[in-house]
């Protein structure tokens, strides 16, 4: 199979870096769709466990049963497919879920020239509290100083 160098080279695109203005003047919309991306995630978890408890269900199918399970599992798909359109919409501004069950998720930034990520946290009442270097292990928090915001040395007092 051969590739086709010009189609690699448009689908790969630079991924947006944010400032920190810019990160905290999305935060009302980044919740709005966190959230939804929560709440559909959830959905979809409890449509899996009643269809899987449906299949699990011992003896023969009635004819209900296997309408509640066909329901159960369209319902899934539905829940999914929202669940996966409010990750492209993260996508699409370049920010991605860390854990979209506890609401957290990481909007790039460039420091010390190097790719860095704040991370949002939808239940903290400061939701840009931490930040990591792409390179940190995923559970890395680091504190968020003067630096990570952007702000010169002459704006911190130094």
């Amino acid at each position: 199979m051969k590739r086709n160098p010009k189609r690699a080279r448009r689908n790969q695109s630079a991924l947006q870096v944010w400032t920190f203005e810019q990160a905290k003047a999305a935060v009302p919309y980044l919740s709005s769709v966190i959230r939804s991306l929560r709440e559909h995630g959830l959905e979809a978890l409890a449509w899996q466990r009643t269809r899987q408890r449906l299949a699990d269900r011992p003896g023969r199918a009635t004819r209900a049963h296997l309408i509640a399970l066909d329901e159960a599992g369209r319902e899934s798909d539905r829940a999914h497919d929202r669940f996966q359109e409010a990750v492209d919409e993260l996508h699409a501004l370049d920010i991605f879920s860390l854990d979209p069950l506890q609401g957290l998720a990481l909007v790039p930034f460039i420091h010390d020239e190097q790719l860095a990520w704040y991370v949002f946290d939808l239940f903290d009442s400061t939701p840009f509290r931490s930040w990591r270097y792409q390179s940190d292990p995923e559970e890395t928090r680091r504190p968020l100083t003067s630096g990570q915001k952007g702000l010169s040395k002459s704006a911190r007092g130094t």
